[in-house]
């Protein structure tokens, strides 16, 4: 063989490995027993001591110095082996084990927490997160910023001054928005009891409609929904509120963006580097264009306003447009993931600009329910009433993802760019909507982005898909003529 070939065929190996470790964690946060957290830290750190063992052993850099590739996905495959070996080696080994020993604990105390309203009971535990965090980035980093090398575990080539720009572009629109909106009269929610299994099995067939395969897939219930696996096992969860069915419905349409994104790369990539998604960015924009330019868009809600009665009977809602309305409602709130697509943005450089002024040690953790809460009502008007609808909301931090909530938005704005090109490309969107076909869309996302996975890298995805740059106009045009009609 050559030294292409006996790369990838250790590669492959590799990147089996790795999907048995994401394994370990979709049993934690789904099936597995309390009582196992601490045995299931020692596995977590086990697998990962294998893993970076695989990723930094030496003939690796030989096979890389070595291999020539034979086509276009061959160099692709090379340059994303070769940007992990190159990142990986300078992570110590013992570090890297007490990272996911120390995340997979701390992701129990962080939910044990959040149930106790509980802040100074995580606080210590999400100390030692960061301070191995910034140990890590430290040595990714090279002497540059810390928040940096962070960002670009999840967006390559992303840097935050950049990520800061596009959000003070963003951020005078998106308040605006906001303040005429709640300065109408707010929309009521839907009032009543929704069963969970009807939500459930609504759920299900939500998740079909928008391509979900069942065959290489499962559902299933978690506190913070989650997408995970790719290939032939790509599993998502959603959650259920008896009172608020649109929680459940829209967070199984986002996780089935994500999960499509996975299921739609070609077989041919499976189990190598190109073989899942390029970066959490374009993920991001996946989850996001199925969940509200498609999943809330006025023609969809018209077909979604009819199965909902067939399930529930009447729901409290009069007409299609007054269910519209309903499902877009601007309204006070303190949960990001049920935030409305334009107060969403604000929670994101929210938490953007705190993990960023963590990283720095401008901000310590101790001060840090205090900042969160000074920021929130500084951004949003009101006071947070209890921590898990403020600082232990999410779940990031808990497991080290920091670098990671920028990319939130920056899918937004992958999003707004994808939906302008797909408005142009496929004829009559809004009719097929509205009989519940979502077939030509998400055939034109998998054939524009989903299919390419890590084959280009993330700007060049979305530009090659709608022939343009990226950039946040698109989103923000889509943002005014939507809730300004709205709200007008």
């Amino acid at each position: 063989m050559t030294a292409f070939d006996e790369l990838m065929v250790f590669e492959r190996e590799t990147q089996a490995l790795a999907r048995v470790a994401g394994r370990l964690s979709w049993d934690q946060e789904t099936v597995m027993p309390r009582g196992a957290v601490g045995q299931r830290a020692e596995e977590s750190g086990a697998m990962e001591a294998v893993l970076h063992a695989r990723r930094t052993d030496p003939r690796v850099g030989a096979w890389l110095g070595d291999a020539r590739a034979p086509d276009a996905a061959g160099e692709a495959q090379l340059r994303l082996i070769r940007r992990s070996y190159e990142r990986t080696v300078k992570v110590p080994a013992d570090l890297a084990t007490a990272l996911a020993k120390l995340t997979s604990r701390s992701q129990g105390i962080w939910a044990g927490a959040r149930a106790a309203d509980d802040f100074k009971a995580f606080a210590p535990t999400l100390e030692e997160v960061v301070r191995l965090k910034r140990e890590e980035a430290a040595a990714l980093a090279d002497g540059g910023d810390l928040y940096d090398a962070m960002v670009d575990d999840y967006e390559p080539g992303a840097k935050a001054a950049d990520l800061a720009a596009i959000f003070d572009e963003m951020r005078p629109r998106l308040v605006a928005l906001r303040e005429r909106a709640l300065g109408a009269t707010e929309v009521a929610p839907v009032r009543g009891a929704f069963e969970t299994d009807k939500q459930l099995r609504l759920s299900r067939d939500l998740a079909a409609l928008f391509g979900y395969d069942f065959e290489r897939g499962r559902i299933d219930l978690a506190v913070h929904p989650f997408s995970s696996g790719s290939g032939e096992d790509v599993r998502i969860t959603t959650r259920v509120s008896e009172t608020d069915p649109f929680n459940c419905l829209y967070s199984t349409i986002h996780e089935v963006g994500h999960a499509c994104y996975e299921q739609g790369i070609d077989p041919a990539y499976q189990l190598t580097p190109v073989g899942q998604g390029v970066s959490m960015g374009v993920h991001e924009s996946q989850s996001r264009i199925y969940e509200n330019q498609l999943g809330r868009s006025r023609a969809f809600c018209h077909y979604l306003y009819g199965r909902m009665r067939e399930v529930f009977g009447e729901i409290g809602v009069k007409s299609e447009e007054d269910f519209y309305r309903v499902v877009n409602r601007m309204h006070r709130g303190y949960i990001r993931t049920e935030a409305d697509e334009v107060q969403y943005n604000l929670h994101i450089m929210l938490r953007f600009d705190l993990e960023r002024a963590l990283i720095a040690g401008d901000l310590q953790v101790s001060d840090l329910e205090a900042a969160w809460n000074d920021r929130f009502k500084a951004d949003f008007g009101y006071a947070v009433d209890r921590p898990a609808n403020g600082v232990l909301q999410d779940v990031h931090w808990s497991v080290g993802l920091f670098g990671y909530f920028p990319t939130y938005s920056l899918g937004n704005v992958y999003a707004g760019c994808l939906h302008a090109a797909l408005r142009r490309e496929v004829r009559d969107l809004d009719g097929q909507l509205a009989q519940g076909d979502l077939s030509a869309a998400t055939t034109w996302l998998r054939a524009h982005v989903q299919q390419h996975g890590g084959l280009y890298p993330p700007r060049e995805v979305i530009a090659r898909a709608c022939g343009a740059e990226p950039g946040a106009g698109p989103l923000l045009d889509y943002l005014d003529e939507k809730f300004g009609a709205l709200y007008p």
